[in-house]
């Protein structure tokens, strides 16, 4: 994605995607070359996906000839240099990730008039086999047309192409455009749309480029399901037998069904659950777990799949009804003893895997809420006899936690995102787990011959995946390597055989011009250190942690890659510009149950989609522009209680007053329907002028009655509270704060924004003055969209104009003041004089503001808003007003 701030004046004349998938391992190249046409300096971003879990190893800028190369640093180094070079002056750049199944890898530059840019990232990734297919996916968002567009992706597999695949990923559009070549060990894929075609519309300046290419493909196998690669030193071991029946299962589903799971999360669950439950073969046994804070089975002990119980299971579900606390412990517990109880009178056929998998979309809020002591307590039930494998359901979930606790108990865990495709994503993730087909695998390889082992997968191995092992071989004693692999398969033993002449694979490698002669070490380097991440998880001890993040880091230093523990430094020549390329530790959790923070210091990472949020503005760049607001699209109180309401149908502004007293609160928004309520207590300045104090909004609360969050705002502190527990920033922060899909957001010494889901969002504006004013004091304005989806009930100073009253303005007259002309208004039956003028939105201005013209409505708004002010004073900062 290209962003600039004068569109049409930046070219972008090249953007190439070059991938070669060596034997699984793809090396990617991303290249865009643009130039400023524009008569003035332009900033331009070059924003790129990245594949989650890939390895980013080089990126290069050249900005008219200037070139700025990479190189890979320990984190705490990088960012002492980067921070050395900013303290002189210098330009410095940030990269940041986001954190669903792509990383954003992003930079920033200032490019002067005329000049060409040229950016180029190069990352790798091993292809991992699912459901009998390799898919590799490239992200292709070049943000507007290119003169010369292409993606082109070469696949060199010694084993043998069985097939390969590019679904229609980009849309209808570009049917017919990707060219396909395959040979019998290589193939070309080569997708090179002209301008016109890259058009949305014969006569759109847009492009319809903007999404994933997809590559899928098998390669030939023997009947014993295995290959073994030697090359360079190193070997490589791909196992995926084919021709072998599913194993019987047992299989507990235990499935979250607190408060938090209500709606489309529990509805999509449900759907998915009832095509899963079909799909049990009848040999498999099963039965299901719902919890809250109270624990439920359906059955106490496993029952044979039959369609009766199929359906009564079925229908058992559809019950559900999503209410109360979160339980994990208990639940796990719970489904641990049901599987043992039944392991030991004997009830599972010995050839069996036994699996335990959990629904759940946050934290424990019942019974055992440590983490680490739920993990031990699931461990030590669960004794390495059976799976765990955990579905994270939405943007709120303790991941993390659930990604421990799998791989812990031979397992593994993938979030879902609580959208619309919720369902389709929980039916893949279970068709990848439901063919158990072999179960206590054992590579043996010699020790004189084979060293530094690794392995990519847990204990059981299911259909249509791949084991992939590999390390360094002593090619003197190539002999030894015969007859390496025993696996458990109904009790009967599989032996793999050396199926790769090591020479014929020498002399194929060699003779291709695209294949990587390094794939072998990249390939074991790649699974070695996503084996010691996945260790350092699960490290008991913070003295084992602390040895693998030190070979972690060794190895991310040998191999040149970004990983939690290094960053990239990008600099020219001179060593007079530099940038910091700097991948977050795992954005899968924040700092505190339930919710996400991050600092200034850290990354965005852990913002979901929904909360379309801009990244903290990178440090050598002026403050990032809001997005453009029109000056019309806003209901706001500002200043000394300055309220401007925007009417949708009428487009217009009307604004009043509200003079009351320090201490006061008034209400702004109570909505009993959504359960929102929004309050402002009013501060005093230091004192009166022409005989008036005035007042403004020191601190405002917010009450999310449904989710049981309250957050007050002043002008000193944020802090959001859930029951007993409490977090707060203060504004020289800049960070945010996610809970139970509530997002906040705040902007160093600037605003705060408050986005609940798709639903509403509120802005909350800080103004500063000087400390020693004789009179003015800090205070906050607040901006809440027209577009927030209150309910009909809603009601306070801004709630009543959900619904838009009529308002009918005649009678234009001068005013006292030339600039001011007078009118009548007619509005709820009532004719009022009102005076034309000018308020103040400061959202994008923060010191003068922008001008915005209304109607002013005297009296404190009287004959305007429902009733007297003096009906809106509430209690307390979280009080729903009364209605008379």
């Amino acid at each position: 994605q290209l962003q600039v701030e004068d569109d049409d004046k930046i070219g972008l004349y090249s953007y190439k995607v070059q991938s070669t998938i060596t034997s699984r391992l793809a090396n990617t190249m991303i290249q865009a070359k643009m130039v400023n046409n524009a008569k003035r300096s332009q900033h331009i971003v070059f924003d790129v996906q990245v594949p989650k879990g890939a390895f980013i190893d080089n990126f290069t800028m050249d900005v008219n000839g200037i070139t700025f190369t990479s190189k890979i640093r320990e984190k705490s180094e990088a960012r002492k240099m980067y921070s050395q070079a900013k303290a002189k002056g210098k330009a410095a750049g940030i990269v940041r990730s986001n954190a669903l199944d792509m990383e954003n890898f992003k930079t920033e530059v200032n490019v002067p008039p005329g000049m060409r840019i040229q950016f180029e990232l190069h990352y790798h990734e091993m292809i991992r086999r699912k459901l009998s297919s390799y898919e590799h996916v490239i992200s292709v968002k070049p943000g507007r047309l290119a003169k010369h567009m292409e993606v082109d992706v070469r696949i060199i597999e010694p084993q043998g192409l069985r097939y390969v695949h590019v679904p229609n990923s980009l849309g209808d559009h570009f049917d017919g455009i990707t060219t396909i070549s395959k040979g019998e060990k290589k193939a070309h894929v080569s997708f090179k749309p002209t301008m016109a075609q890259q058009r949305k519309c014969p006569t759109c300046s847009s492009t319809a480029v903007d999404g994933n290419f997809v590559v899928q493909y098998d390669v030939n196998r023997e009947t014993t399901g295995g290959e073994l690669e030697i090359f360079n030193g190193y070997f490589i071991h791909f196992f995926a037998p084919e021709n072998l029946d599913p194993l019987p299962k047992n299989i507990l589903f235990v499935i979250d069904v607190s408060g938090s799971m209500w709606g489309l999360k529990m509805k999509q669950t449900i759907e998915a659950m009832k095509a899963i439950l079909s799909e049990l073969r009848a040999a498999d046994q099963f039965s299901l777990i719902d919890f809250n804070h109270n624990v439920r089975c359906w059955r106490d002990n496993l029952v044979s799949a039959t369609p009766a119980q199929v359906e009564d299971a079925k229908k058992y579900i559809q019950t559900i009804h999503p209410n109360g606390g979160t339980n994990i412990n208990e639940a796990l517990l719970r489904a641990t003893f049901i599987l043992n109880e039944a392991q030991n009178l004997g009830m599972l056929d010995p050839n069996s895997v036994s699996m335990i998998v959990l629904v759940s979309d946050g934290d424990p809020t019942v019974g055992e809420l440590k983490l680490t002591t739920i993990q031990k307590n699931v461990k030590q039930s669960i004794k390495d006899e059976f799976s765990l494998f955990c579905l994270g359901i939405g943007f709120d979930v303790d991941y993390d936690f659930l990604q421990r606790i799998a791989t812990d108990n031979r397992g593994m865990a993938q979030r879902i995102f609580g959208n619309q495709e919720t369902s389709a994503q929980m039916k893949n993730f279970y068709n990848q787990v439901s063919t158990p087909l072999l179960k206590k695998i054992q590579f043996n390889y010699p020790q004189e011959s084979v060293s530094d082992v690794t392995q990519s997968s847990f204990h059981n191995y299911f259909g249509g995946s791949e084991i992939v092992v590999a390390g360094k071989v002593d090619t003197e004693n190539l002999q030894h390597l015969e007859s390496i692999v025993t696996a458990t398969a109904a009790n009967a033993e599989l032996v793999m055989e050396t199926l790769r002449d090591v020479e014929e694979l020498d002399g194929f490698m060699k003779k291709d011009k695209y294949a990587d002669p390094e794939f072998t070490r990249k390939l074991w380097a790649y699974l070695t250190v996503n084996q010691m991440l996945a260790e350092r998880n699960t490290a008991p001890t913070a003295a084992l942690k602390r040895n693998i993040t030190k070979s972690i880091l060794q190895m991310s230093l040998d191999h040149h890659i970004v990983t939690p523990f290094t960053a990239m430094l990008i600099e020219n020549a001179e060593k007079d510009e530099i940038m910091l390329a700097d991948q977050p530790k795992d954005p899968r959790r924040g700092c505190c149950p339930g919710q996400c923070l991050s600092l200034s210091d850290s990354t965005s990472h852990c913002i979901p989609a929904w909360a379309n949020i801009t990244a903290v503005p990178v440090s050598f760049m002026p403050e990032q522009r809001s997005p453009p607001v029109s000056s019309l699209s806003i209901n706001r109180v500002d200043n000394d209680p300055h309220f401007i309401i925007y009417l949708p149908k009428s487009q217009r502004n009307i604004c009043f007053n509200i003079n009351s007293e320090p201490g006061k609160i008034l209400n702004l928004v109570s909505d009993p329907g959504t359960g929102v309520v929004v309050n402002g207590q009013l501060v005093g300045a230091k004192k009166t002028e022409n005989k008036k104090l005035n007042t403004y909004f020191g601190k405002i609360g917010f009450y999310f009655k449904n989710k049981g969050l309250k957050v007050e705002i002043t002008t000193e502190t944020i802090t959001m509270k859930d029951g007993s527990y409490g977090i707060t920033l203060t504004w020289s922060d800049t960070g945010h704060i996610i809970r139970k899909q509530l997002l906040i957001s705040v902007k160093k010494e600037s605003n705060v924004t408050i986005t609940v889901g798709e639903e509403m969002s509120f802005m909350v504006l800080l103004h500063r003055v000087w400390k020693k004013h004789p009179v003015n004091v800090d205070f906050l304005g607040i901006y809440i969209p027209p577009e927030n989806r209150f309910s009909p009930a809603a009601h306070g100073l801004i709630g009543q104009f959900t619904s838009e009253p009529e308002v009918y303005i005649h009678h234009q007259r001068p005013g006292q003041a030339p600039e001011k002309p007078q009118a009548t208004m007619e509005v709820k039956g009532n004719k009022l004089t009102v005076t034309r003028g000018l308020q103040k939105d400061y959202r994008t201005e923060r010191v003068l503001g922008t001008d915005v013209q209304c109607w002013f409505v005297h009296n404190s708004g009287k004959g305007f808003i429902d009733g007297h002010y003096k009906d809106y004073l509430v209690p307390h900062l979280y009080s729903f007003l009364k209605k008379p």
